[in-house]
């Protein structure tokens, strides 16, 4: 049965306006399209120390709701370690570059979540549905930053909300891929301290043990984008 759900677009001032939609129309929705859920919007905040901070968190900083994009831990010769974070607002787009010391803390927001399936993707949008009602809605794939590239079919994520608004998307934290080029296994080498590049077959270089032959499939780190082990 098709079902129909409620889109909220993005006026170019901030606001507002209501406009519906068929759930399962075919036609790229506008890039400012998001879903109207009244269901969602609750928060909770909990005070991190700025080297706990990862990719992939919702932080509330300067009065606004960022998520990281990426971070690097700095230990220097002198002085406490760092965290080197590079984040997006969630509601105005700006990126920021903030430097947060081990003693600084930073709220970390924890937003209502549910899960959806990932069905396919058309242009720059992403199609996903709700896995308890099968409404469908669709998000600009950007909303997932670097994770869009481990994104699969039928892959169920956690859509998190924002004043009603959804404006995150959390893939699961590690995922399983083939590795498709690598260098030659050296005879003999199975340590790990020394690590090589390889290709996944999402196109993703990772920095894998010497042993690791192109074919093995191995599980990676979504938003490290590291190395955790072999499959099997």
């Amino acid at each position: 049965m098709a079902t129909r759900i409620m889109t909220a677009e993005l006026a170019c001032d901030g606001g507002l306006k209501q406009s519906p939609h068929g759930a399962k129309a075919r036609a790229p929705a506008p890039r400012c399209a998001i879903p109207f859920l009244p269901l969602f919007g609750a928060l909770s905040i909990m005070k991190i120390s700025g080297v706990d901070i990862r990719p992939g968190n919702i932080l509330e900083y300067e009065k606004g709701i960022w998520k990281v994009a990426k971070t690097q831990h700095t230990q220097p010769g002198k002085g406490g370690a760092f965290m080197q974070v590079e984040m997006k607002n969630l509601i105005d787009g700006r990126k920021t570059n903030v430097r947060f010391r081990s003693q600084d803390t930073v709220e970390r927001v924890r937003l209502d979540t549910k899960d959806f399936q990932f069905l396919y993707k058309e242009g720059d949008d992403l199609i996903f549905m709700d896995v308890e009602t099968y409404d469908q809605i669709t998000l600009p794939a950007d909303l997932l930053g670097d994770a869009v590239a481990f994104l699969a079919d039928g892959m169920t994520v956690l859509l998190e909300m924002w004043e009603e608004r959804p404006i995150s998307v959390q893939l699961p934290e590690q995922v399983e891929a083939t590795i498709v080029e690598a260098d030659a296994v050296v005879k003999g080498q199975t340590a790990s301290s020394s690590f090589k590049p390889a290709i996944l077959d999402n196109g993703v270089r990772v920095m894998v043990p010497p042993f690791i032959a192109s074919g093995t499939r191995i599980v990676v780190d979504v938003y490290e984008r590291t190395y955790v082990g072999k499959v099997g």
